[in-house]
């Protein structure tokens, strides 16, 4: 069966992608930072869908060992690895992140730095293979920056424009990059974060993904509704959207 490596699969989204890749017979390689986590998620994937299912330990922060560890996502099951979902994030703190740069770091390293480094590493294994599929999951929050998020959304923006050029740069080797913008998810990130509105599940949102990467779409909103949402918040002039509080 072919395999998916799933990066910050701790997640709720990642764990709903899990799921998700599993129920139509997908092996998955969960990695993220709670291996103790991962490995009791990988055995409840195994009983329940009848797959293969194994953790792995990464950490996308963790920059001088990130090459090594993804390998060790990789070698293993080289031949099968069909693609790769990126779930890592960090919202965060904005308001925190003005006085503490380590915070500030944080955000920008996990959504950015971190998560391209990841991806440019995976990228060189399906180039060579000319197939496959690589899927990151940005944020409706990267299209256009606000003051509530503006660490975390220039962060995303950021990943937005590096999967376009990676899109670009794989599109003669057959690999195709998936670009997912998701507005607001009942999951950790924003446990705390007040009553949000059009909030989706996880599994809604997998879902998604999930015929996303089947239809070979380029660029996913998920739920659809929020690329329109977006369009209408982008055409705003920056003369108004300044003086708004968003």
């Amino acid at each position: 069966m072919p395999t998916v490596l799933i990066l910050g699969a701790n997640a709720g989204i990642g764990r709903a992608v899990g799921a998700e890749f599993a129920s139509h017979e997908y092996d998955l390689i969960l990695a993220g930072r709670d291996l103790e986590e991962l490995n009791i998620l990988a055995s409840d994937l195994s009983l329940r869908y009848k797959v293969e299912a194994g953790a792995k330990s990464v950490d996308v922060v963790k920059f001088d060992v990130l090459e090594s560890a993804l390998m060790d996502c990789i070698e293993p099951v080289a031949d099968s690895m069909e693609g790769v979902v990126l779930c890592a994030g960090y919202l965060g703190q904005t308001e925190a992140a003005r006085g503490d740069l380590d915070e500030a770091r944080r955000i920008l390293d996990t959504n950015f730095t971190g998560s391209a480094l990841a991806l440019e590493i995976l990228a060189r294994h399906f180039e060579s293979k000319h197939r496959g599929f690589i899927c990151a999951l940005s944020s409706v929050a990267g299209d256009r920056g606000r003051q509530s998020n503006y660490l975390y959304g220039s962060a995303k923006g950021g990943l937005t424009t590096y999967l376009q050029g990676l899109r670009n740069r794989l599109y003669q080797s057959g690999v195709h990059v998936i670009t997912v913008k998701p507005g607001f998810v009942d999951t950790r990130m924003v446990f705390g974060k007040g009553k949000l509105p059009l909030v989706a599940s996880p599994e809604v949102v997998a879902r998604d993904i999930y015929r996303g990467i089947q239809e070979h779409k380029d660029v996913v909103y998920v739920p659809w509704f929020w690329r329109y949402i977006m369009s209408v918040i982008r055409s705003i002039p920056e003369g108004i959207f300044k003086k708004l509080r968003m």
